[in-house]
């Protein structure tokens, strides 16, 4: 054929013809699933069959085929996947008419601007290189010839396959490697926000390795939901590539909800716990086979020593090592003894977990998949050895999680817990979160397994821990609903009536204590009887205390500080004198420290401001290390108006983060006998990255902005606009509200919002603007999310009446906007 009939050909198998086709296909209102990624896998077989008859009869070669592998080759072809191809000859033609073939074939590829990734080779150069690299013989295995020889197609396969099984005991360690090198690099699928659907953890890559285990003939994946949760991955991975119109495998936040609609879903919540479950299925699937890999090969290598040494062939009898009623241990996992009977014994499930984590050792699949077709139901309430095998589960530290994981992995959560289905898999759109909703209550638990020796009743925190964020789901205050739905299931539980009552308590209230230390004023009487009203003993503070330090470290990095747990520490502190009988002290007037008294007297001499820079020491971490806890900066000038603002801006220009800031008015005398008032403030800051500003720059600035020398708007705006932004995410407006019965001494206002460069800084303009003093100020940022409170008076000092504070919340909102 020459040239120009190639060129001439049908328009059904040219370039043209495919490429319209393919657009029809991809056009189709169907949604995503096998039957379309089959359909275009079929509707490219075509065209490349076309493409590869032609050329090769132009080359003259005979001898050699076409063959799809990876995703092509097992027919699960994305709108925008690569064409992963073979041209395999069997080196009898000549190098130039097989290279002429190749090029016949791939630049029509090329030319429709498909991503091609391409290979010429004969079986025995195939075989090499498989040999030498995992990642080709990994897609060799799913080689399927699409044109030309089929003799020297399924002759490559069996030799490929051969090799595959031959060479398990070492490509299966080097494949697992790779897992585990990719997982740490990607992190884990089902607790990612914008998770990477292939590489990932628990993604599709994984799913193809267990398509290689599985032909190596050494160890099967569990095949129950695996398929399913493929399908999901898949029709994840192909809206994507249409709403995108890239060959992207990561779920960016702003395309979520498009993926959503386009597959049928609610929302991107659903789509994520939808992705999330999937992700779940495979990385249980993954942890399973592995287990079992390791367990034959480690038993291969064993057995012709052991056979050496008993001088016969029969194979030794596994030990049986008995850990609970109806549990053992055998082959390094927990199995059900010979004797259990789970038709008759509710409480086995409880106690095979509890027995596996308190041994730190995986539960056997065959004894989840048994005890979750034969279980009998626990009565509700529980016996008291359900409950306390329960506990036990909570209370083994690091070691729940994989055994918790098991028994989700079967359904058996759900089924002891009924209400866990509404937090299972559910995402946390907040960036500080690191788990899912039931995740990250487990996760509570382990970190509260650690603290149970501080508390009376470790069983109540264990629990409490596990249930705090359980209205997650549900509409409204989840600690509202969250306290209803604890209360049902600790009653399920099988707790006495007063025991509910307190785990209901610590639920309702599980942020009382950091909401309260990081944004109120400790030293304000009303806000220390406010939390020993709602918490109520002092048995309870105790294990509030507790509960809410595992459920920061629970949340994530950003969640805990030492800094945090001493403003908390100080507050329990206080609530428990109260709850012991001391009334809370009246702030008196509080005189200036030495070192404030110094720069007040040096700011009343110069009439300027004057600045100290003090680091703080630094204290241990929770993990043994150091961990800065700010430095203080203290500002004494004379009493005029503007100030807070002018100085949240100048620390913001200067990238400085305010951790807290306390302002307040003191009298001097002067030397005339009179006295003049004067304004200290104290804050704690920390540098946003690079090291601290030198106290003069500081200083020199606060004065340039005081007299308006200093434009901090027009500075502010111009960092703003350079600021980068997560594309596409859209911050929620911000919100400020009046705190019901916050102070006796004070209006507090509250301000959420996203926080920015300069944001304490146009907070603090806006009280200006709005005629009232600020007392004092509770800074706090959690991830991107500020959480600010302000303790705002009168120009006499007093509290704004009702009508007045509501007026100023929607000034200062409407600033914010």
């Amino acid at each position: 054929m020459t040239s120009t009939e190639v060129t001439t050909e049908s328009e059904e198998s040219g370039p043209s013809g495919y490429a319209a086709a393919r657009l029809r296909l991809l056009q189709e209102k169907a949604p995503s699933g096998p039957s379309r990624r089959a359909a275009l896998a079929s509707l490219t077989d075509e065209w490349l069959t076309a493409l590869f008859a032609a050329g090769a009869e132009h080359a003259g070669v005979r001898g050699a085929a076409l063959v799809a592998v990876g995703g092509y080759g097992r027919g699960e072809l994305s709108p925008r996947s690569d064409l992963d191809l073979l041209l395999l000859h069997d080196g009898s033609a000549d190098a130039g008419a097989v290279a002429a073939l190749a090029d016949r074939v791939w630049y029509p590829v090329w030319d429709l601007g498909l991503a091609l990734d391409h290979s010429v080779r004969t079986p025995a150069e195939a075989r090499k290189t498989a040999g030498e690299d995992l990642k080709v013989q990994l897609g060799l295995l799913d080689a399927r010839p699409v044109a030309g020889d089929l003799g020297l197609v399924a002759s490559l396969r069996t030799a490929i396959l051969a090799d595959w099984r031959n060479q398990a005991p070492k490509r299966l360690p080097a494949l697992d490697e790779l897992c585990r090198e990719r997982a740490e690099r990607q992190g884990e699928l089902q607790f990612l926000l914008e998770p990477d659907l292939k590489e990932a953890r628990g993604g599709l890559r994984d799913a193809t390795a267990l398509r290689a285990v599985a032909a190596s003939w050494v160890a099967d994946a569990p095949r129950e939901g695996l398929a399913e949760a493929r399908r999901v991955l898949l029709d994840a991975r192909d809206a994507l590539h249409l709403t995108t119109g890239r060959a992207t495998d990561r779920l960016a936040l702003q395309e979520q909800d498009q993926v959503a609609a386009a597959l049928g879903l609610l929302d991107a919540d659903a789509l994520l716990r939808q992705v999330y479950e999937a992700a779940r299925t495979v990385s249980y699937a993954t942890d399973v086979t592995w287990r079992e890999v390791n367990r034959v090969l480690r038993a291969r290598s064993v057995r012709p020593r052991l056979r050496a040494m008993l001088g016969g062939s029969r194979a030794p009898v596994t030990d049986r090592t008995p850990l609970a009623d109806g549990v053992v241990e055998a082959d390094g996992e927990v199995a059900l003894a010979r004797t259990a009977r789970p038709e008759r014994d509710p409480v086995l499930v409880l106690r095979a977990a509890a027995a596996a984590a308190q041994s730190e050792l995986p539960l056997s699949r065959h004894l989840v998949r048994h005890l979750a077709g034969a279980a009998k139901p626990l009565p509700v309430p529980w016996p008291a050895e359900a409950r306390e095998e329960l506990v036990t589960l909570l209370g083994a530290g690091e070691a729940t999680v994989p055994v918790w994981e098991a028994l989700e992995a079967e359904g058996l959560i759900t089924r002891l817990l009924p209400d866990w289905e509404r937090v299972h898999c559910r995402p946390q759109r907040n960036p500080v979160h690191t788990w899912t909703v039931d995740r990250h209550l487990v996760e509570a638990a382990v970190r509260a397994s650690t603290l149970t020796r501080r508390v009376g009743r470790p069983d109540l925190l264990l629990v409490a821990a596990l249930l705090h964020d359980i209205g997650k789901g549900w509409p409204g205050d989840h600690s509202v609903a969250g306290e209803v739905i604890a209360r049902d299931m600790a009653a399920r539980i099988g707790f006495d009536q007063q025991d509910v009552g307190v785990i209901a308590t610590l639920v309702r209230h599980h942020l009382l204590l950091i909401e309260t230390a990081t944004r109120r004023d400790l030293d304000d009487p009303a806000t220390v009887r406010a939390v020993a009203t709602a918490v109520g003993s002092a048995a309870t503070l105790e294990l509030l205390h507790a509960l809410t330090e595992a459920d920061a470290l629970a949340t994530g990095p950003a969640a805990w500080s030492t800094w945090r747990a001493s403003l908390v520490t100080d507050l329990v502190k206080r609530v428990a004198a109260v709850l012991a009988g001391e009334a809370p002290e009246e702030p008196a007037p509080e005189a200036p420290g030495a070192e404030q008294e110094r720069l007040a007297i040096e700011a009343l001499r110069t009439g300027e401001p004057v600045l100290a820079l003090h680091t703080q020491p630094e204290a241990p971490h929770e993990d043994g290390g150091p961990e800065p806890v700010g430095v203080e900066l203290l500002i004494a000038l004379p009493d005029r108006p503007g100030v807070l603002p002018a100085a949240a801006g100048v620390l913001a220009l200067h990238r400085l983060t305010v951790r807290a800031a306390d302002l307040r008015a003191v009298e001097l005398p002067t030397e005339l006998g009179e006295t003049a008032d004067l304004l200290l403030l104290s804050w704690r800051v920390a540098a946003e990255y690079g090291s601290l500003p030198q106290a003069a720059r500081l200083r020199a600035d606060l004065v340039r902005a005081l007299d308006g020398s200093l434009d901090i708007r027009a500075r502010l705006a111009e960092r703003e606009a350079a600021y980068p932004r997560r594309r596409g995410v859209k911050a929620p407006p911000p919100r400020v509200t009046v705190a019901e019965a916050g102070s006796r001494l004070a209006t507090v206002i509250e301000v959420r919002a996203q926080d920015a460069p300069g944001l304490l800084h146009r907070i603090g303009r806006a009280l200006e603007q709005s005629a009232v003093r600020v007392r004092s100020a509770h800074v706090s940022t959690l991830g991107a999310n500020a959480v600010d409170a302000f303790y705002v008076t009168d120009g006499d000092g007093q509290p704004l009446a009702a009508e007045r504070a509501a007026e100023l919340a929607r000034e200062v909102e409407k600033a914010l906007g």
